[in-house]
């Protein structure tokens, strides 16, 4: 018998059409080299740039740090060079200040020697042609200095008074904040006058026929010299009579409602010796009868 080749149970796999052409597939296959698709992975797996995401946030902190050290040096830079010129303009300022200071010292005392050489000779000129009554028209006249006995009244502002603010009263006959005003001397030195005084001083400054007691602000004025609390005002005459005199008169009963209503305070004392100090300026005025017709 001839001999039988064996069936096979299985056929081949068809051949693709393509088979002939194994480099055009490979390279359809596979578009990408190997080598470029790890490096994309290994990108990928890094992060944005190439670079660990905490290396970069590290890196981006330590540039801010540099700037803001970079900002802070120039800062000091210009301060430092910034310093010279307003610490020179600081002692020119100072410097300045205290040279007219020093002058308006000078002037302070020129006016004060200018005052004690008119005032005394103005005394001499009353006591020149005064005759007999040139003493007694340089005391009236305040031209010159006096001692004898009196009284010394002290009114002061009340306990606790605000020393800001305010001006000299309009509205009311009484102070209105416990401080004393311009218009409260007034009543009280026209007072003491009334009561028999020959002579009065506030605070050291002697009154004349044409002084002025006024007020700037808080502060009062006599003769345009500004006075501080407590006041002292010390006055010659008859001392027992004088005080008795100005507590039972108006102007003394005005002083003790000022006490009772806003709390300023006031003594009145008699003295053995007053001392009272010349009027530091002194205007002299002569005044010459006037023609007149005559009266029947």
């Amino acid at each position: 018998m001839p001999q039988q080749h064996p069936d096979r149970s299985t056929a081949s796999p068809p051949v693709r059409p393509d088979a002939s052409m194994s480099l055009l597939t490979n390279v359809m296959d596979h578009s990408l080299d190997e080598g470029y698709a790890e490096a994309a992975a290994r990108k990928q797996a890094l992060g944005d740039g190439g670079l660990p995401r905490t290396l970069r946030a590290k890196l981006g902190l330590a540039a801010g740090l540099v700037l803001a050290a970079l900002v802070v040096t120039v800062g000091a830079t210009q301060a430092r060079i910034a310093a010279p010129v307003v610490a020179k303009e600081r002692q020119e300022l100072i410097d300045r200040i205290e040279r007219e200071t020093a002058k308006a010292d000078r002037i302070e005392d020129d006016i004060d020697t200018l005052r004690a050489d008119v005032g005394k000779r103005q005394r001499d000129a009353l006591q020149e042609h005064g005759g007999d009554q040139g003493e007694l028209v340089a005391l009236l006249s305040g031209a010159t200095g006096v001692h004898g006995p009196g009284v010394e009244l002290v009114v002061d502002d009340a306990e606790g008074t605000d020393q800001g603010g305010g001006g000299p009263r309009t509205s009311t006959g009484f102070s209105d904040n416990g401080r004393v005003r311009d218009r409260d001397m007034q009543r009280v030195v026209n007072g003491l006058w009334q009561s028999g005084a020959e002579a009065i001083a506030i605070n050291g400054q002697r009154l004349t026929a044409l002084s002025a007691i006024r007020a700037a602000g808080d502060a009062i004025l006599v003769d345009n010299k500004p006075l501080v609390p407590p006041y002292t005002v010390l006055a010659i005459g008859d001392g027992q009579t004088m005080r008795t005199k100005f507590r039972q008169s108006a102007d003394g009963r005005y002083l003790q409602a000022l006490k009772g209503n806003f709390g300023i305070t006031s003594r009145i004392s008699v003295e053995k010796d007053v001392r009272l100090p010349a009027a530091p300026s002194l205007i002299v005025r002569n005044a010459e009868p006037k023609a007149g017709k005559g009266t029947s």
